[in-house]
């Protein structure tokens, strides 16, 4: 099994492919361009991606690929992110001027960034960031990255826990080629659709769902392919199985257009 992530060796998605496919070939990708053409192009069989953080919301590149994507989600993971900040050995906090990492990451601690008076650098990657420093060899820079990152290019932790919010968790999803399908114990479905623009068509839509016994736990507008139109992306948590969704989803609600199912998954804990 050849699992591909958007990063280096190290970084949070490393981990979560890790996790979610046990003993697989991971392979990372420069961009999330580049990996979502690696599933594509059945470079790999499996597809890791960050697709939201709970302090600076949804990785917007990410979803608005997915509606493309002859791929579907079918699984789904949560990781609690505490970033350290890692520099050389001989660096000290005093020092540091500069922090490099993925932009995402960067935005979770923003506000300690400013209070510190550190100037943000973004990067392709957070063990990419880690690599970049490790070349410089300058005390002033450091990166933002999980902690044990930096084991491999010498780097040393110089501060935990560098985080704005305490809660600060990232959901994965995982794709894999083809249409959706639903196993027999999935209680979550991922789907995206547009509404007319009409007085409360939305508000009818989402009423809908809720009464067939839908739990919304997520509501994204995104552009759409025509000007002023817009995707809603939607999280549902349902009754098990072909049966629960489809009790959630047919028939289609009479306001929704252009309905798709992105994925039927375990709910992560």
């Amino acid at each position: 099994m050849r699992v591909g992530y958007q990063g280096e060796p190290g970084s949070y998605s490393y981990l979560v492919a890790d996790h979610l496919v046990e003993e697989a070939e991971r392979i990372g990708f420069p961009s999330f361009v580049a990996a979502f053409n690696a599933l594509a192009d059945k470079e790999v069989d499996r597809l890791v991606l960050p697709i939201e953080n709970s302090t600076t919301g949804s990785v917007l590149p990410v979803l608005d690929r997915l509606v493309e994507a002859e791929a579907s989600i079918v699984a789904e993971h949560l990781i609690e992110v505490r970033h350290a900040l890692l520099g050389l050995p001989d660096a000290s906090l005093e020092e540091i001027k500069t922090v490099r990492s993925h932009p995402v990451a960067l935005g979770q601690a923003e506000d300690l960034l400013l209070e510190r008076g550190w100037a943000a650098v973004p990067t392709h990657d957070t063990a990419g960031a880690v690599r970049e420093v490790a070349e410089m060899q300058d005390r002033a820079q450091a990166a933002l990255a999980p902690p044990d990152s930096g084991r491999a290019h010498g780097l040393e932790v110089l501060m935990s826990e560098v985080i704005d919010r305490h809660h600060n968790t990232t959901r994965f999803v995982m794709l894999a080629p083809g249409g959706p399908s639903i196993d027999p114990d999935d209680d979550k479905t991922s789907i995206v659709f547009e509404t007319s623009h009409t007085a409360g068509a939305l508000a009818l839509a989402l009423t809908e769902l809720g009464l067939r016994g839908a739990n919304l736990t997520r509501i994204e507008s995104r552009p759409a392919a025509e000007k002023w139109n817009y995707r809603f992306f939607v999280d549902l948590v349902h009754p098990v199985g072909e049966a629960g969704l489809g009790q959630v989803i047919e028939p289609q609600p009479a306001t929704m257009t252009n309905l798709h199912v992105l994925g039927s998954y375990r709910a992560a804990e």
